[in-house]
């Protein structure tokens, strides 16, 4: 694998140099930059890691194989020590390929209800609370920044921040939930329905990932439009005796942010101009994907927010990834927060592609 060595070298002298950065206090008074290097050295990290494992594998399969020339009782071990060599080659394979640079960072995950109703609002609640206890499971926190609830106590429209303690680009909030964009579908019986005829309804998810220093996306005050006006609660009714709530509306894309959630005008504007980073943020690097399309080609689709990605099947508690064929038969686990393997199936098949495009490049 002298390949290996190539493309690991200059992956191993910026790791030192980033350790050597880290350990300067001065790096340290410029959080972001301390941010953005700690999460570069947590990612060298692993392939550090998975480099040394190689060579000490290697060297040991080596020093097998020269010693049972010598001497026929060692032959036995050369075998399982070159298998090891092996697999730890594949591990620094894998660990080689380009992750996604925006893994390591928090997101911000919205769910609209769909078509259904106050039915899709209902469920919509239930997608939310799912992504909460599984945030939870992860040790990740979450802030609601905006909602608007519906009449029977579901969500028309919620934002949600979301964030990890890890520097750890695979620990990322994003590494997990970018496969969540998209529409999830639901089949079960309406708390509306008398006759107990089972209905399908849908709720969209968007999910962006969040910036983490304003000056990163850059937004002229001039193509902005702000307006505020006054919150409102479930059936319209004013909740909101002042002009707090505030519409954003960036006029070069036409994306549009309202907040109401805060008590204050300033408040929810600053929670608007944070989402509207966000999404001008995915907005840009959708664009780099359609320039680059064999880079992070599988981003592509699996953010896609018009696909019907999942369905959620109440009366078999069955759960099915329309994308990686996963189905399981614990739905009530999984809306409990148990959805690691359900994400689990999205990243492997990511994994799997990126391989494959790697083989072929």
């Amino acid at each position: 694998m002298s390949e290996v060595f190539i493309a690991v070298d200059p992956l191993l002298a910026e790791y030192a140099e980033i350790e050597a950065a880290l350990a300067d206090p001065q790096v340290h008074a410029d959080q972001a930059r301390a941010r953005t290097l700690g999460r570069r050295y947590a990612e060298l990290g692993r392939v550090v890691a998975a480099y040394r494992a190689w060579r000490g594998a290697s060297e040991d399969a080596e020093a097998a194989a020269e010693l049972a020339a010598d001497d026929p009782t060692f032959a036995e071990e050369v075998e399982p020590l070159q298998a090891a060599a092996a697999e730890a080659a594949e591990v620094l394979r894998r660990v080689l390929i380009p992750r996604d640079p925006d893994d390591g960072r928090d997101v911000i995950l919205q769910v609209k209800a769909g078509e259904g109703g106050e039915e899709s609002a209902l469920f919509a609640a239930d997608l939310l609370r799912m992504y909460q206890r599984f945030a939870e499971r992860q040790g990740w926190t979450t802030q609601i920044l905006d909602e608007t609830h519906s009449d029977l106590g579901g969500y028309k429209d919620v934002s949600m921040a979301i964030k990890s303690r890890s520097t750890d680009p695979a620990e990322g909030v994003w590494a997990f939930l970018k496969y969540e964009g998209g529409v999830h579908r639901v089949q079960r019986v309406p708390v509306t329905e008398s006759q107990g005829r089972i209905h399908t309804s849908a709720a969209g998810v968007l999910v962006f990932p969040e910036v983490e220093d304003a000056g990163e996306v850059e937004i002229d005050p001039n193509d902005l439009r702000i307006d505020v006006f006054r919150s409102s609660g479930p059936g319209g009714q004013s909740v909101n005796t002042t002009d707090s709530a505030v519409r954003i509306t960036h006029v070069p894309t036409g994306i549009v942010v309202s907040m109401q959630n805060e008590k204050s005008q300033l408040q929810n504007r600053e929670q608007a101009m944070r989402v509207l980073r966000a999404r001008l943020l995915a907005a840009r690097q959708e664009a780099a994907d359609a320039e680059a399309a064999e880079m992070r080609r599988s981003q592509i689709r699996t953010v896609d927010r018009s696909e019907r990605i999942r369905t959620y099947n109440f009366p078999e508690n069955r759960i099915a990834d329309h994308r990686t064929g996963y189905k399981a038969y614990n739905l009530d686990q999984v809306l409990a927060g148990d959805l690691g393997p359900v994400v689990g199936s999205a990243i492997q098949m990511d994994e799997a592609e990126r391989l494959a495009g790697a083989a072929d490049a």
